[in-house]
């Protein structure tokens, strides 16, 4: 449940560790799961503080249900890399469950060209 006055929201927020910056630029696709059915929800990009500049669901459009936030790293990391650097993945599907409506979830990723790490954050 949110905190008093806070609006219930899924947020995320991408920072380049192997650089020590913001990811800036990284595709997200956000998608709804329902056993085998994928609802596609939205694409958007991260801006230059790593975050998407409106919520990729909002308090209009927040439900509980299984969701995958898929980070684009690839095509991050082919554009921001020097020429003739490898990454290891090309996309990080995170799957998480938003369990209450009225809640702000927050869904984080550390990300460099060879790990990554994935938590939620406030």
């Amino acid at each position: 449940m949110s905190p008093a006055g806070a609006e219930p929201r899924l947020t995320a927020h991408v920072l380049d560790v192997g650089r020590g910056v913001p990811a800036a630029g990284m595709r997200l696709t956000l998608t709804r799961l329902d056993g085998t059915s994928r609802t596609s929800i939205i694409e958007t990009v991260t801006n230059a503080d790593g975050r998407t500049d409106a919520p990729l669901l909002g308090p209009e459009t927040m439900q509980s249900g299984t969701y995958e936030v898929s980070y684009g790293v690839g095509d991050y990391f082919a554009r921001t890399l020097p020429d003739g650097a490898t990454t290891f993945f090309a996309d990080v599907p995170v799957q998480f469950k938003v369990a209450e409506s009225d809640t702000h979830v927050h869904v984080a990723l550390l990300v460099s060209p060879w790990s990554y790490t994935t938590y939620r954050g406030s």
